[in-house]
């Protein structure tokens, strides 16, 4: 008979972060626990909130499924001497299973015979199995494990109870000193012990007592109270997505309430109010049907409506204590100046090895200048560059963003406008942060757009120069998101300006510096090899194979809008019958140029066919035309010339013979091969392509 099994981990309450990662942890191990323990069952819930980690196993096998489990061993003319005799290799196999040589069999794979033998596994009870659960528990890894106390294991909380129940019985294991029963409790202040009797009636049980342990349950709960708040009081509750979810992981039991504060505050900047209720209260901001910010505040209590009242006080006072001190420091930054402030960055280290952070801004001053030139800008334009850039890192040494770190960008902005500085310059400052992920929102101005590529390719290229590179584990300066928000946008922008001039740029602006550096060529490798992972990444993201992508970087990065477009057309072309023909003459070219170093000129005077003088002729022609449409970044015209390159080179090497005797010849003709070869691969190397054309 079939019956549940119930396993609890409780304990102190986690952190809010951490519990959706242990709980899928919980499912996925459960899953494969069970799958190589062969036993079978109907369904696997896990339940969560800060206390306690629980899955429950609905309808398990009560034993391991019985296997017939084959082995192979050596050959037959290893398991068997001269003399047919079994050898202490077949002897020693079939002992090391349990078996005698009386046991074995043969089997014929691929005209060789094998020696087998046969184990019956007879499936256990699962009630023997259950206690080495306890393995899972232990293996739960969370971002930041702890060793409590004289305990050993290593958890982000202390283990303070444990359930386990094979239907009403206990399974009887123990942890760091907390053994297994059958009780668990409520809720912290509402709920009292429990006994469980029956796995099936966990979730109840625990409901009776103010815990609800779905997390699901609880989102839903919160948001049809917001829902029903929005109608009844006219209100537009913006619910944020990831502060739902961890409110959710916040509470057991949660009811929702409403709280107020003084509209006085409504004359801070709208983000300041927002990031004040969001990131350090957990609250949700109430606007009104036109979007404007009222002075009410969404909070979600862990406990029942009891004495909600006195809640929403607390609750109050605590924010109108954080929104003094935000007034107080808006009023005190305005009344200074933004080179009163440049002025601190002088004594604020950004890296070590990298100086402070007004060093870095004035490098990011001088590659804003650099991009400006090359794009070559209108001079208002690369003047509000400059001063953006120059001014970007301002806001850091205000009190507002001391204190609310996520402010950077956005008070720099009201700030500069507070200033006198142009709004373009203020809005850039602003935007240079962005985007803050990989799918966040771009510069929307082009003067933020620079200053952002500017800031985030000095950080790239000195960190790596300096030996910062970012690891599997570790990227503390979030590298690997910036270098993503510097290929976004140029690809967004379509700048006629290509990553590989750019990283090179900089390189020198940092070789002209006193920084003390890594080996030259290192550095430019590990560049090199730090960008193609992210575009890889980037493309792939777009839909592109990595084999695709790899033939159009093979070189180098190029003009990043045109590179993506030569990959968008080439991973359509690797499955269009009609590129066969095209491809195999493209890909015979590279593939036969590899395989030789010649750099030689081509001499017309020795052609001795006519397909030799049209391979020619057809390359000067496409060359010049290829090389047009390569400057003007014209992917789907690029690919045409060069497929007209086909018929030539398919007469070419049905007509001719490469490896001529004839050594001058033979150099002849490898060397017209090398420059269609060099062509082609200034467009992709289409040979690193898996061409899957069906016929």
């Amino acid at each position: 008979m079939r019956k549940d099994v119930l396993f609890e981990i409780g304990l102190e309450e986690l952190p809010a972060r951490f519990i959706d990662d242990a709980e899928r942890q919980l499912l996925n191990k459960t899953e494969k626990w069970l799958t190589e323990l062969r036993i079978s069952y109907h369904e696997i819930i896990t339940y969560s909130t800060p206390r306690r980690l629980t899955v429950l196993i609905k309808e398990i096998a009560p034993e391991q499924t019985t296997i017939e489990e084959e082995t192979k061993g050596p050959s037959v003319s290893i398991a068997k001497d001269e003399a047919g005799n079994w050898t202490k290799a077949a002897i020693g196999f079939t002992k090391g299973q349990g078996k005698t040589t009386n046991d074995i069999y043969l089997k014929d794979i691929k005209g060789t015979n094998y020696i087998y033998v046969k184990n019956h596994i007879e499936g256990k009870q699962t009630i023997e199995l259950l206690p080495d659960f306890k393995q899972i528990i232990e293996s739960i890894q969370f971002r930041q494990n702890m060793r409590w106390g004289k305990k050993s294991i290593r958890y982000a909380r202390p283990i303070r109870w444990l359930v386990a129940l094979y239907d009403n019985e206990i399974v009887p294991f123990e942890i760091s000193g907390v053994q297994t029963s059958n009780w668990t409790y409520g809720h912290r202040f509402l709920g009292s012990t429990i006994y469980i009797t029956d796995p099936a009636e966990y979730e109840q049980k625990l409901l009776e007592q103010f815990v609800v342990v779905s997390p699901d349950k609880r989102q839903k709960m919160i948001v049809n109270e917001i829902k029903a708040m929005e109608e009844k009081e006219n209100f537009n509750i913006a619910v944020d997505e990831d502060l739902l979810q961890e409110v959710r992981n916040l509470v057991e039991y949660p009811s929702v309430f409403c709280g107020t504060f003084s509209s006085d505050f409504l004359k801070l900047p709208s983000e300041v109010l927002i990031t004040s209720m969001k990131e350090h209260q957990r609250y949700f901001p109430v606007a009104s049907e036109d979007g404007n910010l009222l002075p009410h505040f969404v909070g979600v209590r862990n406990g029942d409506k009891r004495h909600l009242d006195n809640v929403i006080k607390g609750n109050e006072k605590v924010l109108r204590a954080r929104l003094k001190d935000a007034q107080f420091f808006y009023e005190e930054d305005k009344s200074e100046s933004i080179s009163f402030y440049l002025a601190k960055l002088e004594r604020v280290v950004f890296q070590d090895k990298l100086g402070t952070i007004a060093d870095k801004v004035k490098r990011v001053v001088k590659i804003t200048h650099m991009l400006s030139e090359k794009l070559q800008l209108d001079e208002q334009t690369e003047k509000q560059a400059a001063r953006a850039a120059e001014i970007s890192k301002f806001d850091l040494m205000t009190n507002m963003v001391n204190e609310f770190t996520e402010l950077q960008g956005f008070m720099g902005e009201k700030y500069a406008i507070h200033f006198g500085e142009n709004p373009v310059v203020a809005q850039a400052v602003r935007e240079h942060y962005l985007p803050i992920h990989a799918t966040d929102k771009l510069p929307e101005t082009i003067v933020g757009a620079l200053v952002s590529i500017a800031d985030k390719i000095d950080t790239i290229v000195g960190c790596i120069a300096v030996g910062l590179v970012p690891t599997s584990s570790q990227d503390p300066y979030g590298l690997r998101r910036q270098g993503i928000g510097i290929l976004n946008i140029l690809k967004d922008r379509k700048w006629n300006i290509t990553l590989d001039d750019l990283i090179l740029s900089v390189q020198k602006l940092y070789r002209e510096s006193s920084i003390e550096q890594r080996d030259m060529e290192q550095v430019s490798n590990d560049l090199s090899s730090f960008f193609n992972q992210r575009l890889v990444y980037l493309f792939k993201e777009s839909g592109l194979e990595t084999d695709v992508v790899q033939a159009v970087l093979h070189r180098t990065i190029g003009q990043l809008s045109y590179t993506l477009d030569k990959a968008v057309l080439l991973s359509k072309k690797r499955n269009e019958p009609s590129f066969k023909r095209v491809e195999e003459a493209l890909v015979r070219v590279i593939n036969l140029s590899k395989k030789e170093d010649s750099v030689e000129q081509i001499n017309q005077k020795l052609f001795k066919t006519t397909s030799e003088k049209l391979l020619f002729e057809k390359y000067e022609d496409v060359q010049q035309r290829f090389k047009k449409a390569n400057e003007k970044q014209e992917a789907k015209n690029g690919l045409n010339y060069l497929a007209e390159l086909t018929d030539p080179i398919h007469d070419f090497f049905d007509n001719n013979m490469v490896m001529a005797d004839d050594v001058q010849l033979k150099n002849n003709r490898i060397a017209l091969i090398t420059h269609v070869s060099n062509l082609i691969l200034n467009y992709a190397d289409l040979s690193l392509i898996e061409w899957k054309q069906q016929f």
